[in-house]
């Protein structure tokens, strides 16, 4: 009987760590800087959506824990210096400047699609949700594209592992 007991824990144990393995982001785990992050118009253009010289940074772990940052530099300064101060203008330019989000992450390589699970977003429509991206894994470089805006845009983020 005891026999019989460790043995199904062992196998329940197992298949636990085999799950988790499957959900497991190691081909995406790592720091990511990014090179690109522009938008695909309807008619086909591609433009800039964070200005000429976006930054940004991608951190996904072996837990698959993910946080991603992407700021367009020219955002203008608050001329106040003060945070709590800004004109609507420097608000705007400050939340449409910036994406912002954490969570968790699952990765299903044979499909070479990821899903985020939003925990907290700068934009708090996002908060809570799940968004699957297909994406494109070469050499040391990643790409996705989100789905499609309201206005039928399609935002491009293009990453580069950081060694």
């Amino acid at each position: 009987m005891k026999s019989l007991i460790c043995s199904s824990l062992l196998s329940a144990g197992c298949a636990l760590l085999g799950s988790h393995a499957e959900a497991s982001p190691s081909e995406l785990t790592g720091a990511w800087t990014l090179v690109a992050a522009d938008v695909i118009h309807p008619d086909g253009s591609r433009t800039h959506d964070y200005g000429d010289n976006p930054k940004g940074l991608l951190l996904i772990d072996a837990d698959g824990h993910y946080s991603l940052q992407i700021y367009n530099t020219d955002r203008p300064k608050f001329a106040s210096g003060d945070k709590s101060k800004g004109t609507a203008a420097e608000y705007s330019a400050a939340v449409l400047g910036a994406s912002n989000h954490f969570g968790t992450i699952s990765v299903d390589p044979s499909a070479h699609t990821f899903t985020l699970s939003i925990e907290n977003s700068s934009y708090p429509n996002q908060e809570g949700t799940q968004q699957k991206r297909a994406y494109v894994l070469k050499d040391a470089e990643l790409s996705y594209r989100v789905p499609a805006r309201p206005d039928g845009t399609v935002p491009l983020s293009i990453w580069r592992r950081l060694q």
